[in-house]
């Protein structure tokens, strides 16, 4: 099972949620295929631009609760001092994919920025 895992900044485009998704992908040679859901922190689940790229992969789109970012921000691998602010984790895109692919999950890299989006792909097993 792969997630993509995504945070952004408000108000961004679908366009540029795909475009980062595509990026992260490329980097860890896989392709659209591989990836079975997309993954964000709840409180980003208004945000129209996520919702309509994971519509546009014929993707469930999982929304993340805080308790479970928090359960898994000891096993990100980068930190971004806004998203700790924010949510009191290292990275929003990185927890939300470790929490949404399972508890035996696993970052196949650390997140990748692009312009107003991160995205970071985890690895677990299927249920």
């Amino acid at each position: 099972m792969i997630v993509a895992g995504i945070g952004s900044r408000r108000g961004v485009a679908t366009e540029e949620v795909l475009a980062a998704i595509d990026a992260a992908l490329a980097r860890a040679a896989l392709s659209r295929d591989a990836l079975d859901a997309l993954a964000t922190p709840a409180i980003k689940g208004g945000e129209p631009g996520i919702a309509a790229a994971a519509a546009a992969l014929g993707l469930p789109l999982i929304l993340v609760p805080q308790t479970q970012l928090e359960a898994v921000a000891a096993r990100a691998q980068t930190r971004s001092e806004r998203v700790v602010a924010l949510l009191r984790v290292p990275s929003a895109a990185e927890t939300a994919a470790l929490a949404a692919a399972g508890p035996a999950a696993h970052l196949l890299g650390p997140r990748l920025a692009l312009g107003m989006v991160t995205c970071a792909l985890a690895g677990g097993e299927r249920a």
